[in-house]
């Protein structure tokens, strides 16, 4: 290769899908954030092991809220993969409408989780259970939370023009954070709903 060619060449600024940093920033973040929730999940299932009396002081919680806000979640992460291929085929409008669908069934998701924790007839200090309870369904909330602010961040981008020139790497990245956090919530539901249910 001449050196004429090198000076025309264009210096790459940004990586794409795996040569990114934005991947591996996010890859590296979901799996410490993964970690953290696989130790939760053990402590859950090492004290209830342990526990020599009751571990659950009213019975297991109720399937219904978290049935529904099980479904809502997955669904949301229908929506947001359908928002990243309107992206990919250059349809701005059509991620707008995804992230925002997506966005509201989120906000919708957090309410019944509020309405829940309200109605809990313990408190976060109550047994080791009610603690872990309280603790696995916060941080999840909080992951909720920031993915939200992330799918807003995307959103305001998409509308003022950001991603009209074809690169929505942006998008990918924080719509694979979404999709952890849906994940993440197949395990609480597994382990405070399902498990109680199953011994």
């Amino acid at each position: 290769m001449d050196s004429a060619a090198l000076i025309e060449r264009p210096l790459p600024i940004r990586g794409t899908h795996w040569e990114s940093t934005a991947w591996w920033g996010m890859a590296f973040l979901i799996l410490t954030e993964g970690s953290l929730f696989a130790y939760l999940f053990f402590s859950y299932f090492y004290l209830a092991s342990q526990s020599a009396g009751t571990w659950l002081p009213n019975g297991p919680p109720d399937l219904v809220n978290a049935s529904i806000g099980t479904v809502l979640l997955l669904s949301s992460s229908g929506l947001a993969w359908c928002g990243e291929r309107c992206i990919a085929g250059g349809n701005q409008r059509g991620l707008s409408f995804a992230l925002g669908a997506t966005i509201v069934v989120g906000i919708v998701f957090l309410a019944i989780q509020g309405y829940e924790w309200s109605t809990r007839p313990f408190g976060l200090a109550s047994s080791s259970y009610s603690s872990l309870y309280f603790v696995i369904t916060g941080f999840h909330g909080a992951h909720v939370i920031v993915g939200l602010v992330m799918l807003s961040a995307l959103l305001f981008w998409n509308l003022i023009g950001r991603f009209a020139q074809g690169w929505h790497l942006e998008v990918s990245v924080g719509i694979v954070y979404w999709h952890f956090v849906d994940l993440v919530w197949l395990g609480v539901y597994a382990t405070l709903y399902l498990s109680p249910r199953l011994s």
